[in-house]
Order: structure tokens, then C-alpha cells, then sequence
């Protein structure tokens, strides 16, 4: 007879190695064909809704780190729900107007002025679905479930319909109005961007000290007396109408060789410095509103430029003299209306002045910095020039700078409603909690909203124009394009005339000839993605309204989070989401932004095909993602070697319960042995945190919790005295069987604990559990944590028997490098113990030579009666001796009662009996 054919070693046919890469791809194909969303969706029916509304990406281009992070925290979460309670369905989206589809159409050719707006605009929409299919793929090679053949796209006729009912409810409240402001401008895009669609790179400036001269003192000021002002933005100067001071600041009068300039108190030094003043003097000091409404005269122009008071000069640089160009600057436009100033831009859409800058017309605004610092210095008003470099507004699409240029545009209120804006945020959960004062913060101080872009790919702002050029807006008007949209799509309000956009029969008093035209403007994209509740919530029967969570990258607290709670909040009095969450951008190994140009750019579909899905979604559970997070492949390297520690801890688990069915062979807990007991209750001690980990969306507290587990309680210590149970005694034998019912139940919840972050391989594992009768682990819920009373004194006990086992550890270590033992089974331990632990022994229930996996035990006594040589540990001395007796040929353990048996020479009596009671 061969004894190693009577060990019940463990089979199972789950590869050790996952394959990812291939398989994964299998088990998506069975997902689509047993439709996998549906069935989840019909198994969690009637339950609560739980709705975690998409914030949709843009349709252009391949997914990048920040996408995969992104929808993998959504997939992670909803699994997590469907399998906890909730009706969780989960409906994918897409942002598909805005000027980088008409870029890319533009890259590849597509000549837009030698075809008709309708046509070019088919062209955007048939690239956005051709993006929207690529994109589609690679977010479910990802293994992320949802609705992927019926997702919401911002160009589909319904939504776009239902964008217009948002506009109309908005300007029904007086929200929506046209006015003439500085707004960003981008030269580049040749249109009016949202602060959301702005970023701040470096960029080397102009920096020029210019005087202004009194021409009418009133008797404050002699005339000649100069003000100085000091701009980084020498093109604005053809814009000047005003000089700002502040009201209560000190300014001083300073005497120069035979001029004399004004300039704050506080900055006389700093500007004496700049400007190489060698000798001056102060000659005396007056307070800014003393000086309101004198008049000097600008430099280069023969035309006034009034001296005005405003609240927002500073004195923490420049001159507190501040330049004052109502049609640039926001604040500037401010001041200047208050003072009943023309608002002058003298700069056109592609970024060029105008005739209204004489002497500078046809110069791009960057290239007229030259000629008129020229022009400065030769009329001897240019005090000083230099370069400096600094953070400068840019437009996030083309990078290029912006510019602040009045145009008339149309905007959504904020002001109006701002209180309720913040009530709103107040009653929102935020996950981090520092996402409430940022988004307070951002609603509080912003202004207005610019919705209105000049361009053609987008959704058209629906207002007609009478014949004197009066705005038409009325609920009859917008509820009939809101029809017409619903029906045809966006695209007839550029194939039909404004006659045939407005409602049978139309007349308006301010058109008696009954002629009307139509805005060319469309809606900041930002309108489009801020109603996507209405167009996805609202609309859809399977989703209900307001979302429970929205989640997006940090970024959104100025981008959609906020227009979402603006347009909601103005329509419904709340937000559309109870709760918000952010994550933070994806850098390097080295916490240093992704570029092709440095390439460090990694890329996820690469990572799927060489490591797979459940790799990428594994390091996404393990980061801190509410902060910036790294990857790299090294990054990467260590998520795999987790992996596959939790792989092959799952395929060991599976191998020793092949012949373990549960209904026949579960013992019940009262029933099992303690050892059994401790690491059952140590599983539901993980089943609790974990559980409480995916309800506050921390899913690195997931990972860590079941990594430790694996590692630590199951791999490093029950697992590995396990083999001298369930490998060694007959295939029925209480102890056996009390063993697999621990496996079994911790395999099981592992599993199901995990699926929501390793899908393909739960689901995978789940096809080889014979006993489980669901088609997938995605129809099966959480584990619940199972309470016993025992649990305190059991955590109590064996937490001091784990200490006592580390100590025994440490001294087969010792002996082993002292070459005193080999494997732990030649040991024989002897214990010496703190008193304390001498009642852990008052039992003979615990097996201790197999707890610490040696072939002999003995407890000595008192750590007082250790002998000299035992190793002196914390909680007990330890004597590690070379064991007694034989080694057994079938349980290796050395024992001198092999050979009692003349049947089986070789075998230990346990294993003798075995042997004769089951192979013979």
C-alpha cells in the first residue's frame, strides 16, 4: 500500500494561476449572454433604490488611469449595494458636445465652412457615437456592469429635450438673463469659456509701471502730479477709462527730482525700488476718497481717465493705483458701472484689437504688447518694463491663454438664489468631509454663470429675437422647442427658419411684421452634464430622483458637481444628489503628473492585457483614493503578488472542502473544536469591518482587512495547522469535518466579501462550487457577521494563546538557525509560562503541539523553572529540543509510537488506525 494515497490531499480544478488576461474575456462573454445586468436587476427588484448617478465622460479618445480609478470606485460601490439590500441599477453616460469633437473633425479634414451647420453637426454626432463604442469596450473589459446597450447620451433627442425644460424653468424663475460682462474669452476657441473650463499654467508676462498725469486736481493735486499704475496686461491699456483707489488707504505724494507721483503710503519703499528712485520724498499724505473723481489723462489718448474708489484695490503689490479697464475685468466692470463708465473692448473674437484702439488695430492682443509699451515709453509715460513669470489663466481644451473681454452673453443667476444653493450643499454627505467647504466656498464667492458659447456642436439656447432686437423667452416658446427637440433632435434649429421654430401662429408685439430670427449661440457644455438628472432621472423609469451619490474626480467641485446643484437646486429648491464623493488624479510612481513627453503615461488597457481587469480593480481598492493616487509598474507588481496570495488561498481552501457538503456535513458551532471557534469568530470579526467599509466607501480598508486575514489568521497559522487535520484523519472525523465547515464558510463569505473588487474571479471560483446552486456570485448577497455569546471570553483566551504561539515561533526560529531542528515537526517545545497563561492549559481540548506544529509539547511550569537553556521571550521561556522517537512516513510527525503497529512499521499509531479503519 502506498500511504501517501490514503492522505486526503486536497483536489480541486481551479488553476492556481488566474490567466487573467484570457479568462476574463471568457467569463465577460457569459455575463453578456446570460445577460448579467438584467438578472441583477430582476433579482433586486422591489428592494430599495439605491442610484449612483454616472457623471459622464467626454466622448473622445481612449481611457486613461483617471477613467479606469473613476469606474471602478462606481462598479465597486453599486455591486456592493445590489448584493446589501438595495435595487441598484447603474446607467452609464456620455458627454458628447463641445468644441474637442469639432477639433478632432477639423483634424481629420473635415472642411466646416464648405458644408451647412446641419452637416457639419451630423459629422460631431456621428464621431461621439463612433468615441462613444470605443470607450464603451474598454469600460466593460474593466468588468464594470451596467446598462451598456441603453446608456444616456447628452445628444439623444430626450435628453436634449429635457435640458430645454431645465433652461425654461430656470428663466420662468428669472434666472436666465443677457448681459454685457467680461468673461473669459478664448481667443483660441474664439469663444466665452465657463470657470470650470479654465486651467492655470505658467506663462511669461509683461510686467510695465505707467503714469498717468492730473489734468484736473479740483485742489487736491496739482495738475502734472502723476498717478502710477502697474499691469502685467500691457494690451488692455488702449481699454483705460479709470484709475482705482482705494477709499480708506493712505497715499502718498513723493516728490522725484522735478516730478511728483502718487502712489500708496505702504508701497512708496517697494515702488522707489522697482522704479530706481535714488532720491525722492514724501510730501504729504491723503487718504484715497479725497481724490475721487479727479481727472487725468491717459497716455496714448486724448480722453479722460477718471480717478474712482473701489473696495477691491489692495496694497500687497503693484502701486495701489490699479488700472482700471471696465471691459476686461470683472472687477473693473463693477466699478466702472458704478461710475456710469462705457464698458470698451477693443478686442474681437479671434483676439485682435479693433478700430476702437487706434494706432494698434489688426494686432493679435499678445502681439500689440510691444508696440504699445513702445508707444509708452515714447510719449515718456513708460516707467519700467520687465518679464516675470506667473499662473495664468488658459483654456483647458486648446492650453492656450484666455483673455477677460466683455461681450454680450447670456447667464444663469447666481445671486438670486445663493442662499438656497448653500442651504443645499448643508444638506448633502460628502465623502471626504473636506468637499463641503470647498463646494461652499466655490458657491458663495462665484458669480454669475456664462452659459453661452459661440459655437455650433452643443445644444442651441432656445430664444428667438423680435424685430427691434427684444429677447423672446416664454413658456410657450421654450416648451415647444423642448417638443420639437424631443421629437426631431437638436438639429432642427439649424435646418429650419425661426418661423418654423416657434408654435403655430406666434405674434409678439415687438415684431408687427411678424419676422423673427433665432440665438446662434449653444449652452456651455457644463448645462448639458448639470441637467443630466432631468435627462436621466427624471426621465428614465428604472432611476429615480434625486441620486443617491454622485462621484467624480475632484476637479468637479467646479465642474459638474456644481452645475448640477445650480440647475437642481434653481428648478427643485434641493440638489440632485444626497450625497457627493471625490477622488483624487492619478500620478506616477513618482507623484508626478502623466505626459507622453515624459512617458510615464500607463495605460489601461495595456495593464488588462498583460495582468488583466481584476489587477487594475484590486490596486484601485487599495489606495487612499480620497488623495492624489500613484501607480506604476512596480506599484502594480506588488497589487499582483496580493492577488495571488488571495487567489491561491482560495484555491486552497476550495481543494480541502471537495468532499465537504454542507448540508450533511456542517458541525454546528457549539460543536466545534475551540481552535474552530476562534477563527470562525475572527471571520465574522472581518465580515463586520469589511461591510462597515464598503457603507463608507473605503475600500482600502477592504482590501487591507481581507489581505491581512489571508495573510495572517488563515495562510500563517490555520491553514497550515489544518494540513495535520484534514490531510491525516478518515475522511468523516469530527475534527475533519469541523475544519471544513470553517473552510467552507470562510471561502464563501471571502468570496462574496470580495466580488464587488474581483468580479471575474469570484465569479470564476463561484463556477467550480458545486454546492451553490446561483448562476453567478452576483446573485447572491453579502455575508452576514454571525453573533455567539462566547465570542468575548473565546477573543480573551485566544488572544493569549496567539501571543504564546508568536513566542514559540520565535524559538523554532532561533533553533532552526541554530541548526538544532530542521522542519518545526523534528521539534519537540517545552514551555515555561507567566503565571497568567497557566490557566490556558487547564484543559485538554487544545491540541498545543499542533497548535504550534511541532511533534512534542510539554508544559514545564513557571517561567521561574526555566532551564538555561530555554529562550527567555515575552510572555513565556522556551526550550526547543530535537523530538523523541520516528518519523511517521504518512503524517511526517516524529513520535514514538511509530512502528507500535507491526501492521504499519512506519506509521504512528494515529495513523496506523486511520489506515486500518478506512483503506483496508
Amino acid at each position: 500500500m502506498e500511504y501517501k494515497d490514503t492522505l486526503l490531499m486536497p483536489k480541486t480544478d481551479f488553476p492556481m494561476r488566474g490567466n487573467l488576461p484570457v479568462k476574463e474575456l471568457d467569463i465577460q462573454t457569459k455575463w453578456a449572454e446570460m445577460d448579467i445586468y438584467k438578472k441583477v436587476q430582476e433579482r433586486t427588484q422591489g428592494r430599495p433604490f439605491f442610484v449612483l448617478h454616472d457623471g459622464p465622460p467626454y466622448a473622445n479618445g481612449d481611457l486613461h488611469m483617471g477613467h479606469a480609478l473613476n469606474k471602478v470606485l462606481k462598479d465597486m460601490i453599486v455591486r456592493h449595494k445590489s448584493m446589501t439590500g438595495f435595487h441598484a441599477p447603474y446607467v452609464p453616460g456620455w458627454d458628447t458636445h463641445g468644441l474637442p469633437i469639432e477639433q478632432a473633425l477639423t483634424n481629420k479634414g473635415v472642411k466646416r465652412k464648405e458644408m451647412t451647420l446641419a452637416e457639419f453637426r451630423k459629422l460631431c454626432e456621428e464621431y461621439a457615437y463612433e468615441q462613444i463604442d470605443n470607450q464603451r469596450n474598454q469600460f466593460k473589459r474593466l468588468g464594470v456592469r451596467g446598462d451598456w446597450e441603453n446608456p444616456y447620451v447628452t445628444l439623444k433627442p430626450e435628453f436634449e429635450s429635457r435640458q430645454i425644460e431645465v433652461f425654461g424653468e430656470m428663466a420662468k424663475k428669472g434666472y436666465i438673463y443677457k448681459g454685457l460682462k467680461p468673461v473669459y474669452w478664448s481667443p483660441s476657441s474664439e469663444s466665452a469659456l465657463a470657470e470650470a473650463e479654465i486651467e492655470y499654467q505658467d506663462k511669461k508676462s509683461l510686467s510695465i509701471y505707467v503714469s498717468f498725469s492730473v489734468t484736473e486736481g479740483k485742489g487736491v493735486l496739482e495738475e502734472g502730479t502723476k498717478f502710477i499704475i502697474w499691469t502685467t496686461t500691457p494690451w488692455t491699456i488702449p481699454a483705460n477709462l479709470a484709475i482705482s483707489l482705494h477709499p480708506s488707504v493712505e497715499y502718498a505724494v513723493v516728490q522725484v527730482r522735478d516730478k511728483k507721483f502718487v502712489v500708496a503710503k505702504d508701497l512708496v519703499e517697494s515702488v522707489a525700488s522697482e522704479l530706481g528712485w535714488e532720491e525722492y520724498s514724501v510730501e504729504r499724505t491723503l487718504v484715497g476718497k479725497e481724490m475721487d473723481r479727479l481727472v487725468a489723462k491717459h497716455p496714448l489718448y486724448d480722453r479722460d481717465s477718471l480717478i474712482i474708489l473701489g473696495e477691491h484695490v489692495t496694497t500687497e503689490s503693484g502701486t495701489g493705483c490699479v488700472h482700471t479697464a471696465p471691459g476686461h475685468g470683472e472687477e473693473d466692470f463693477y466699478v466702472g458701472k458704478a461710475y456710469g463708465l462705457d464698458v470698451l473692448c477693443p478686442v474681437d473674437d479671434r483676439g485682435v484689437m479693433t478700430a476702437e484702439a487706434p494706432g494698434f488695430e489688426g494686432l493679435f492682443y499678445d502681439n500689440a504688447n510691444k508696440a504699445i509699451t513702445e508707444a509708452l515709453d515714447k510719449v515718456g509715460a513708460l516707467e519700467k518694463l520687465t518679464f516675470f513669470t506667473h499662473s495664468y489663466p488658459h483654456d483647458w481644451r486648446t492650453k492656450k491663454p484666455v483673455i477677460y473681454r466683455a461681450t454680450a452673453q447670456w447667464f444663469a443667476s447666481i445671486e438670486a438664489f445663493r442662499d438656497e444653493l448653500l442651504q443645499s450643499i448643508r444638506n448633502t454627505n460628502f465623502t471626504p468631509t473636506w468637499g463641503e467647504t470647498r463646494l461652499y466656498n466655490m458657491i458663495r464667492d462665484r458669480g454669475d454663470w456664462c452659459i453661452s458659447r459661440q459655437r455650433v456642436w452643443g445644444v442651441p439656447i432656445p430664444v428667438f429675437y423680435a424685430e427691434d432686437g427684444e429677447p423672446i423667452l416664454t413658456e410657450e416658446t421654450i416648451s415647444h422647442v423642448s417638443k420639437l427637440f424631443r421629437e426631431h433632435g437638436s438639429n432642427i434649429w439649424f435646418q429650419k427658419e425661426a418661423k418654423e421654430l416657434l408654435p403655430e401662429g406666434f405674434t409678439h408685439p415687438r415684431s408687427p411684421n411678424g419676422i423673427f430670427t433665432k440665438e446662434t449661440d449653444i449652452m456651455d457644455v457644463w448645462f448639458d452634464s448639470g441637467s443630466s438628472y432631468q435627462g436621466v432621472l427624471v426621465e428614465r423609469d428604472d432611476l429615480v430622483f434625486p441620486a443617491d451619490l454622485y462621484l467624480e474626480g475632484s476637479d468637479q467641485y467646479r465642474g459638474w458637481f456644481n452645475s448640477s446643484l445650480i440647475t437642481s437646486t434653481a428648478v427643485y429648491g434641493h440638489a440632485p444628489y444626497k450625497g457627493l464623493l471625490s477622488h483624487g488624479f492619478t500620478l506616477d510612481g513618482e507623484g508626478r503628473k502623466m505626459s507622453k513627453s515624459l512617458g510615464n503615461v500607463i495605460v489601461p488597457s495595456k495593464v488588462m492585457n498583460q495582468l488583466g481587469a481584476d489587477i487594475v480593480r484590486l490596486w484601485v481598492a487599495s489606495v487612499d483614493y480620497t488623495a492624489d493616487v500613484r501607480v506604476s509598474d512596480a506599484i502594480f507588481k506588488q497589487v499582483t503578488e496580493v492577488y495571488r496570495k488571495i487567489r491561491n488561498t482560495f484555491r486552497f481552501l476550495h481543494g480541502n472542502i471537495s468532499d465537504f457538503h454542507p448540508v450533511n456535513d456542517r458541525v454546528e458551532f457549539k460543536d466545534l473544536r475551540e481552535v474552530d471557534q476562534y477563527v470562525y469568530m475572527k471571520l465574522q470579526e472581518v465580515i463586520k469591518t469589511v461591510r462597515a467599509a464598503y457603507e463608507r466607501y473605503d475600500f482600502a480598508s477592504v482590501y487591507h482587512t481581507v489581505n491581512n486575514f489571508v495573510s495572517g489568521e488563515l495562510s500563517s497559522f490555520y491553514l497550515d495547522i489544518a494540513k495535520d487535520v484534514v490531510y491525516i484523519y478518515g475522511q468523516d472525523h469530527k475534527d475533519r469535518r469541523a475544519m471544513q465547515t470553517v473552510m467552507y464558510d470562510t471561502l464563501l463569505s471571502l468570496l462574496k466579501l470580495m466580488t464587488p473588487i474581483l468580479p471575474h474571479t469570484a465569479d470564476e471560483l463561484w463556477s467550480y462550487l458545486e454546492n451553490e446552486t446561483e448562476e453567478s456570485i452576483q446573485l447572491t448577497d453579502m455575508p452576514d457577521a454571525v453573533e455567539y455569546p462566547e465570542y468575548e471570553a473565546l477573543a480573551a483566551k485566544w488572544s493569549k494563546i496567539m501571543d504564546l504561539r508568536d513566542d514559540v515561533l520565535k524559538a523554532l526560529e532561533e533553533a532552526r538557525n541554530a541548526k538544532t531542528i530542521g522542519k518545526s515537526l523534528e521539534a519537540k517545545v517545552t514551555l515555561y509560562v507567566k503565571d497568567e497563561f497557566k490557566p490556558l492549559f487547564d484543559t485538554d481540548t487544545i491540541d498545543f503541539a499542533q497548535l504550534f506544529i511541532v511533534s512534542q509539547f510539554e508544559l514545564a511550569g513557571s517561567q521561574q523553572d526555566a532551564t538555561e537553556a530555554s529562550l527567555v521571550l515575552e510572555n513565556a521561556s522556551v526550550l526547543v529540543e530535537k523530538a523523541d522517537g520516528e518519523k511517521c512516513e504518512r503524517c511526517w510527525t516524529i513520535s514514538e509510537t511509530v512502528g507500535a503497529n507491526e501492521k504499519h512499521p512506519t506509521l504512528c499509531t494515529r495513523c496506523a488506525d486511520v489506515v486500518e479503519q478506512h483503506y483496508i
